[in-house]
């Protein structure tokens, strides 16, 4: 028997609720989805939308973008919200364009972050280490390790204006992204440097601009790839600094002595385009010959001798006095002291030249012993004993 009910009858508040969620679930209607409506009305800064089955909710009109005036909105238009829920038993529905938007937003960004593509925002926002980025209506979180290659000072001129950044990770249970920015920009300046790269070749003279100096050498940015330009490098002599040749900001000619195709590391050098001073130092210092130079360096061992900028020599402490034992080089002679030595020794091959100062003096033995012949008796003050004999100083230092 089937049982009509009356036009009076008016269902209560729980069956009317029941109903209308049976309705929902026919037509695929869910809270907590995206749902097409369709702008029945606009009043004042609120758009009224019909979700279907008489369903109506008001959504702000800054939601769409309109900054709270109907704009392009109009009566007629179909737009998707996002159903958050039934507010009442008379179908007033709670909308929202905003999480629509972030619903759609996590959708196509999750298929591009699958892809490993890259996604365009805004950076608008400054948090606790880091920024926020507006990816079209999913808020991810930039670190601030992630926004440059190199420490940012001023992040100003980056704020509000649309950027390429790469997910790094994503988690929609919890609502986070994170993302970079440093990440896109150390992959485009891996093409820029493999396209430069490619155009260059060892041996190659080319003009750079002087970006660095360390204690070791010198950065040239050669048009967007920086090249090592050794101190070794930048000269024939002894250069014990880079900063007595170079400063920032010089232009310089170099020349490409290696490029690690692996690494993309290019080692510079500027001796290299001036001839060589060892190519011809058998010629130029022949064994026995005499110059002046200058003392640079003192060791232990001996002492350096600058003959021409890109030439020295080595005094070995055996050969800086006739007289003088035992004695450390620095007691004989003194940084930048002009001296003048002999010639010993020259090895182009392992660009060596032996010198020798004691050979520019008289030898004092034999001033002593054309004075004194073997057999004549001499007398002296004791300067050392030992257990094999006396040291008995004589004339002239001997």
């Amino acid at each position: 028997m089937t049982t009509e009910i009356s036009k009076e009858y008016t269902p209560s508040r729980d069956e009317f609720a029941a109903l209308l969620t049976e309705s929902l679930a026919k037509d695929d209607v869910f809270e907590g989805s995206v749902v097409k409506g369709k702008v029945v009305g606009i009043e004042k800064d609120l758009a009224v939308i019909d979700v279907g089955l008489k369903m109506e909710g008001r959504v702000p009109l800054k939601e769409f973008g309109v900054g709270g005036k109907p704009g392009d909105l109009k009566v007629g238009d179909t737009v998707e919200v996002y159903l958050e829920r039934i507010e009442n038993a008379l179908g007033e529905a709670v909308l929202s364009r905003d999480k629509a938007r972030r619903e759609e937003s996590w959708t196509r960004l999750e298929k591009l972050s699958e892809k490993g593509e890259k996604v365009t925002g805004v950076i608008f926002n400054k948090v606790k280490g880091g920024f926020t980025v507006d990816l079209d209506g999913a808020v991810a979180f930039l670190p601030g390790s992630q926004v440059d290659i190199r420490p940012v000072r001023d992040i100003g001129p980056l704020m509000h204006q649309p950027q390429q950044f790469q997910i790094l990770k994503m988690d929609r249970r919890r609502g986070n992204i994170v993302v970079s920015r440093r990440s896109v920009l150390e992959e485009t300046r891996a093409e820029q440097r493999a396209d430069i790269v490619a155009r260059l070749a060892e041996g190659q003279i080319i003009d750079g601009l002087v970006k660095n100096i360390t204690d070791y050498g010198a950065f040239i940015d050669l048009g967007g790839i920086d090249g090592l330009l050794h101190v070794t490098d930048m000269a024939w002599r002894r250069v014990n600094h880079p900063s007595e040749i170079l400063n920032v900001g010089d232009t310089v000619k170099v020349q490409i002595i290696r490029i690690n195709p692996e690494t993309q590391r290019i080692s510079l050098g500027m001796k290299q385009l001036q001839s060589d001073p060892w190519s011809t130092i058998e010629a130029k210092y022949p064994i026995g010959s005499r110059f002046t130079g200058t003392v640079t360096n003192i060791a232990d061992y001996g002492a350096f001798v600058e003959l021409e900028p890109g030439v020295e020599g080595l005094i070995h402490v055996s050969e800086m006095s006739w007289t003088k034992k035992n004695v450390h080089p620095g007691k004989i002679v003194s940084t930048s002291q002009q001296v003048e030595v002999q010639i010993l020794e020259v090895d182009p091959g392992k660009r060596r030249i032996s010198l020798g100062l004691k050979q520019t003096q008289d030898n004092p033995w034999d001033a002593f012993l054309a004075q004194h012949p073997k057999g004549t008796e001499v007398e002296g003050p004791i300067r050392n004993i030992t257990e094999f004999g006396l040291f008995i100083g004589l004339e002239g230092g001997v």
